[in-house]
Formats: structure tokens, C-alpha cells, sequence
């Protein structure tokens, strides 16, 4: 009973996106008792994509919720984290060793880093999420708030109500446009290409447990095995001259993908020749926001920080959000449902957006041509230590770092 006489109820959060985050996040608000319905606007939980390369933050983010057992069964532990490549003749610039089964990572930061396919991750996440608490079809087109509660209205006609409001529906967030003006995303001049090598089709080379990253002039390509190395994953980024929205197609030709590589060490061409399939995609940007929060509505993932790939932190920074939200909004009232998003961004905002920062810059630093200042990079790579590469990355632990810090 409330301090007025009346009987409270308990804090209703509706999340918007059913992807990596937005799973992630109901999960953690589930277990700490918080009502919470994702909606989705998919017909059915699929995972668009292919592998998934974690980092030990996510790691330990997936141990809080008691996932790290479905992990170890179905992805493969790293064993070699950040191994750069020179694009040429493949030698090694700088590599990171993580020990057999990664036991030297684990002892570090007290979880494990992964390489997984992205419809096995989703299938993890759900294990720990309700049925019923999940709605498929549900696209919404609208979002409404005031002192009260926040009103979702979908295209089927339907609407929803909640104290809280998540976004996690994407870099093309309806969301978003509740917190902040609008802001369009800008092309890179880069293009993403996505391909999967049958095991039994690539060399023992490419299916070390090892995060194998080309990189050279203007593009670069990073491999690992998923599945019980029955897959190699690869992801490589060329440059595009301009993007056209209308001609452009998510299909992409292996052969053209190959033939971006033209020069390139033949280990790399070889297995890029033997992919399945190829997708490709034109890379969006969005200048960092300034706010991820507005009254009962927030922001997670890459609806408030879409980031460049280069440092695999896209889905690790939407687990890290999800834990700090949940820590900020459980036991929370109705009425002190916006103080708890505010402080839910200042925990988050400062860390994700130095992330998104450096990611982008990594696309600089990782496609220098040939010449003195690609030496300086490769002396610089050279000198880095192995057990502290990109610690301050996978040393945080998000739902420890809210749960210390106090309230405003």
C-alpha cells in the first residue's frame, strides 16, 4: 500500500525491438520482477545475420542472467582475441592469446569472450524470457507520453500502455523521435559485407578459435569459426564511391567480394572464394545524441549509439545497457519512473558514447595505405600489451558499476 492509503501496483515496461538488446533487457527486467511485453515487429523471433563476435563484458553480462553454461555448449570460446594481420603475406602484427579455452581471459575479467551465431544467441536470450511476454506483429508507428504513462500505438490499429517506454528497435528507431529531433543518418563511404565458408570447405587455418582481422588499404576482413567450427564466419568492409537507397540490394556477389581483395594474401582470397553466400549493405552513421532519455521514455542499443563494427562492441554495449537499466528500474514506482531513466542515462551515456567514438575511429587506423604512417601503426600494434589490449573494454562490468553507484 502506498503512503497515501492507496494500493500500488508494480512498474509496467513495454520494450520496442525484440533483437539482441531488447531480449537481453526484458530478461534482466523479468528476473528482477518487473512486468515487462516486448513488441515486435517481425511475424517470428529471427536472427538476421550470421556470427557474432563477444567480447568478455558481454561475457559476463550473459553470466549474471545464468547463461554462461548455454554459452559455453553453443558458442566457441576465444582463444586468440585481436590477431592483426598484415593484408599482403599475413603476418601477424600483433595477437592477443586468451590461453587454451580462454582460461587466461577468464582469470582477468571473470567471464568468457564468444564466437556465435547470431539465431543461437537469440535462442538463449529467449530461453530466459516468457512467452507470453513477447508480441510478434506488433510494428509500431507511434509513441505518446505524458505525467501518467507512455502510449505505443501499432500499424494493425492496436495500442499499448506502460509506465516506461525502451527503444530498441534499431538505428531507424521510431523511438528515438520521442527524445531527441530528428537526426538522419549519413552514409560512410564504407560497405559491410557478410559471408559464411562451410567448415569442411576452409583451411585448419581459419578455424582456429581465433579473431583472424586483414587489414590493409582502404578495407579489411575479419574471420572466426561458429557452430562447432562448422561455419566460418567473415565480415569484410570496402570502400563505395555512393550509395543509391533505391538500386542498392543486400544480395552481394562472392565474386565481387573476392575481387576487392585482388593482391591479397591467398589464404584470405581462398577462403573468401569458398562462401556460401554474400551480403553486403551500405554502413549508416549517427553523430553521438545528446540525450538518451525524455520522461518515461528511453533509449537502448543501437537506437541511442549505432557503432561501426570495428571493435565488436555492438551488441556488448546493448547487454551493457540492458543490465544497467534493469538495476536502475527494479523495485522502482511508476511515479519515479523518469528519475530512474535519467540516472540509467548518466551511467550509460559517457561509456557508450567513448565506444561508438573509438570504433569510428578504428575504421581510420585499420585502413591506412601502405606507407609511414601505416609503419608508425604497425610499431605501435607491435608494442601493445597482449594482456592489457582493449582491457578498459572488457574489464567493466555494467550491472556492478550501477549497482554501486548511487542514485542522484
Amino acid at each position: 500500500m502506498a503512503n497515501d492509503g492507496t494500493f500500488s501496483r508494480g512498474l509496467r515496461v513495454a520494450i520496442v525491438g525484440g533483437g539482441l538488446g531488447g531480449l537481453c533487457a526484458a530478461a534482466f527486467l523479468h528476473r528482477a520482477g518487473v512486468q515487462v511485453t516486448v513488441f515486435e515487429q517481425a511475424p517470428e523471433m529471427t536472427a538476421v545475420g550470421a556470427g557474432i563476435n563477444m567480447g568478455a563484458n558481454a561475457g559476463r553480462v550473459l553470466h549474471h542472467l545464468g547463461l554462461t553454461e548455454a554459452m559455453n555448449m553453443a558458442g566457441e570460446i576465444i582463444e586468440t582475441g585481436w590477431e592483426f594481420r598484415r593484408w599482403q603475406d599475413g603476418s601477424v602484427l600483433f595477437a592477443q592469446d586468451r590461453g587454451e579455452r580462454g582460461e587466461r581471459a577468464f582469470r582477468r575479467y571473470g567471464a568468457h569472450g564468444y564466437f556465435i551465431h547470431r539465431a543461437d544467441l537469440l535462442d538463449i536470450l529467449l530461453s530466459v524470457v516468457p512467452g507470453e511476454a513477447i508480441k510478434l506483429g506488433r510494428k509500431c508507428v507511434g509513441v505518446e507520453q505524458d505525467e501518467s504513462a507512455v502510449r505505443l500505438s501499432f500499424a494493425d490499429g492496436s495500442a499499448a500502455e506502460a509506465d516506461v517506454v525502451i527503444g530498441a528497435d534499431g538505428i531507424h528507431s521510431v523511438i528515438r523521435g520521442a527524445v531527441v529531433d530528428a537526426m538522419s543518418a549519413s552514409f560512410s563511404g564504407l560497405c559491410l559485407w557478410r559471408c559464411m565458408i562451410p567448415g569442411q570447405r576452409a583451411s585448419e587455418f581459419a578455424l582456429r578459435p581465433a579473431q583472424a582481422l586483414w587489414i590493409g588499404p582502404g578495407r579489411h576482413v575479419v574471420h572466426y569459426p561458429i557452430r562447432n567450427r562448422e561455419w566460418v564466419n567473415a565480415v569484410a568492409v570496402t570502400p563505395v564511391p555512393e550509395w543509391n537507397a533505391e538500386s542498392w540490394a543486400t544480395t552481394g556477389d562472392v565474386g565481387d567480394l573476392v575481387a576487392e581483395f585482388e593482391g591479397w594474401d591467398s589464404r584470405l582470397t581462398d577462403l573468401l572464394a569458398a562462401s556460401s553466400t554474400a551480403t553486403r549493405w551500405a554502413m549508416l552513421e549517427r553523430e553521438p545524441l545528446p540525450r538518451w532519455t525524455a520522461g518515461r521514455v528511453a533509449l537502448l542499443g543501437d537506437s541511442a549509439h549505432p557503432m561501426f563494427p570495428f571493435l565488436a562492441q555492438g551488441a556488448g554495449q546493448a547487454f551493457e545497457d540492458a543490465a544497467c537499466l534493469s538495476e536502475c528500474l527494479a523495485g522502482v514506482r511508476p511515479a519515479d519512473a523518469a528519475q530512474a531513466l535519467q540516472r540509467y542515462q548518466l551511467l550509460r551515456i559517457g561509456r557508450a558514447t567513448e565506444v561508438q567514438r573509438r570504433s569510428r575511429e578504428a575504421a581510420h587506423e585499420e585502413h591506412l595505405p601502405d606507407g609511414p604512417e601505416q609503419r608508425l601503426r604497425d610499431e605501435q600494434l607491435a608494442a601493445n600489451d597482449p594482456q592489457e589490449y582493449n582491457s578498459w573494454l572488457y574489464s567493466h562490468d555494467a550491472l556492478v558499476h550501477a549497482a554501486r553507484s548511487q542514485a542522484f
